[in-house]
């Protein structure tokens, strides 16, 4: 397994794994040997606790703005490809499987050179460089929009959506409301930002708190670095507000939490990661989706409006968003029950929750077929 060092990439690794070792035991086969393969662990415990072995190969980004960077990262590429043929060669894999990202390429290129099958998943709407590369020769490639078809024509293609983690594939629905201390008779907003949150959409729902609080309860997953911050700002814009208690900032949603988040929440405002759109569909909840303005191929912006051309979201440009617009977006969804009711249908239409299923029984069979 191999993919760059974000959430996006490596969860969906964590969810084909876990289905994997399920197969594997399903057809009493031996106990795989499942491998990880990037720039770093990113979450060490996670690995540990799935049965994962790390490998680490040193991998540069290619950016896209000019940056002295780039250079530097070259030497840092070599590296890791010389690393990965060398490391790859000694475990001789029986097939590799990549979600993509810079950190992947050291290990794709390792597997091209020795012939090993690679299985490849696209969560964006537009491939990365590297998946665009690894396309042209993978024996598999899963995909999660439709759209993405085009960059991957005349290979064998699988729409089977994003692979999610059977941790937090089902809300908490008994009484999701009490672990958070609020009311289960007053609509629920959640806000996710990604791992890291996601600085404007923080400053909006701020600046909205005072009226959002007087209708809404919220749930706000402020990311670590701006925890701080969101909360010494909100304690001064609510200081006086009788409804003060109904605004919940947390730093970081775990694997529980985020279940009973998306157990109590009625509408989530979210950016615009496949992951995360792929979750929000699982749960069936209507959300108001934020695309970061530039991103790789304009990947998130075109994520966004895949999800709302079946009706699913609404989307807001970073360009347009302000806290008058959001709160208008939000009561518009809430208060008109047929298109909020369209919303939820669609989301669940969208949703896949055996991605992680029928990508690992691919790996699995071209595993036990591999000479």
């Amino acid at each position: 397994m191999t993919g760059g060092g974000s959430g996006g990439h490596f969860y969906p690794i964590i969810a084909v794994a876990q289905s994997i070792f399920e197969i594997s035991k399903n057809k009493k086969l031996l106990e795989p040997e499942v491998f990880f393969m990037s720039d770093n662990p990113f979450n060490e415990r996670m690995l540990y606790d799935n049965g994962i072995i790390f490998k680490q190969a040193p991998a540069g980004k290619r950016r896209l703005y000019g940056s002295f960077q780039n250079i530097l990262d070259i030497p840092k590429t070599i590296i890791g490809c010389l690393k990965a043929l060398l490391m790859i060669y000694k475990m001789y894999p029986d097939v590799v499987f990549s979600k993509g990202g810079y950190a992947s390429f050291p290990a794709v290129f390792a597997a091209r050179i020795l012939g090993i099958p690679v299985v490849l998943h696209e969560s964006d709407t537009v491939p990365g460089k590297v998946n665009a590369w690894t396309g042209k020769f993978a024996e598999k490639i899963a995909i999660t929009f439709p759209e993405t078809l085009d960059y991957f024509k005349g290979k064998d293609v699988a729409l089977t959506g994003t692979p999610i983690r059977k941790e937090i594939i089902s809300p908490v629905k008994t009484n999701p409301h009490l672990h958070f201390e609020l009311s289960e008779n007053i609509p629920t907003i959640l806000i996710l930002g990604g791992s890291l949150g996601a600085q404007i959409i923080n400053e909006n729902i701020l600046d909205a708190l005072p009226d959002l609080v007087n209708k809404f309860q919220i749930i706000h997953q402020t990311g670590k670095a701006n925890f701080e911050y969101v909360v010494n700002t909100a304690n001064v814009v609510l200081e006086k507000n009788d409804n003060k208690s109904r605004y919940k900032p947390i730093d970081y949603l775990d694997d529980l939490t985020i279940r009973y988040a998306a157990g109590a929440a009625d509408i989530i405002v979210s950016r615009a990661g496949a992951s995360a759109i792929c979750e929000i569909a699982v749960w069936g909840i209507p959300s108001i989706i934020i695309p970061i303005a530039e991103s790789n191929g304009n990947h998130q912006k075109k994520n966004a409006f895949s999800y709302n051309r079946i009706g699913a979201c609404t989307v807001i440009d970073e360009i347009n968003l302000s806290s008058h617009i959001l709160i208008s977006e939000i009561n518009r969804i809430i208060d008109t029950p047929q298109r909020y009711e369209s919303m939820k249908k669609s989301a669940i239409a969208f949703s896949k929750t055996d991605a992680a299923s029928k990508i690992a029984r691919v790996l699995v069979d071209l595993a036990v077929s591999h000479e």
